[in-house]
């Protein structure tokens, strides 16, 4: 918040940190929202786009920084057409596609059954964010939504999700950017 008034921004944004060892170091600041914000969204109870929105339309924000509670926790998983293990593009039909629905499960996608992802674009072919009360009843759900995820004519690193929600590194929050080189091997 600091940063964005001191030089004058007034609209929805992403500001990213590093942690490290008890330390927070500033990486930047997008002036958009990231594909990461229904995190923050099942989290808060903010609708980040709707204000965004309203943002552009000149209109004034209707809360304040002092007034954002969060809440309870969210894991998102970018469910990609690639192989899970050779995180190669796995193109094709899909030939069933049913994801998972429920009270704590989000899923932003633009793809049906029958839809064919091509190899020309970015294979992401959903955003599903699960949210539970605590961070274990996150991963939980999570495990329970990625289990009835069902898509058939293509590989997905739906495996790979499932296999890192399972790891007790992971569970205990033991992460680093190498957790794929150490963890979660098939």
């Amino acid at each position: 918040v600091t940063a964005a008034r001191a030089f004058g921004y007034a609209n929805a944004g992403t500001v990213e940190f590093l942690y490290s060892d008890g330390n927070v170091y500033f990486i930047e600041m997008n002036a958009r929202l990231q594909v990461e914000h229904p995190v923050t969204e099942l989290t808060t109870g903010l609708d980040l786009i709707g204000w965004q929105l309203r943002i552009a339309a000149g209109e004034p924000l209707t809360g304040r920084q002092e007034d954002v509670r969060r809440r309870g926790a969210a894991l998102e998983f970018r469910i990609y057409a690639e192989d899970p293990v050779k995180f190669f593009p796995s193109p094709g039909p899909l030939k069933v596609y049913a994801p998972p629905t429920g009270e704590a499960v989000r899923l932003d996608s633009g793809y049906a059954e029958g839809n064919t992802v091509t190899p020309s674009y970015d294979p992401m072919i959903a955003k599903l964010i699960v949210s539970g009360a605590t961070r274990a009843e996150a991963i939980e759900r999570s495990i329970q939504a990625l289990e009835g995820f069902r898509v058939e004519g293509i590989k997905t690193n739906i495996p790979l999700h499932l296999r890192i929600l399972r790891d007790p590194a992971f569970r205990e929050g033991q992460l680093d950017t190498r957790f794929l080189e150490h963890h979660a091997k098939p």
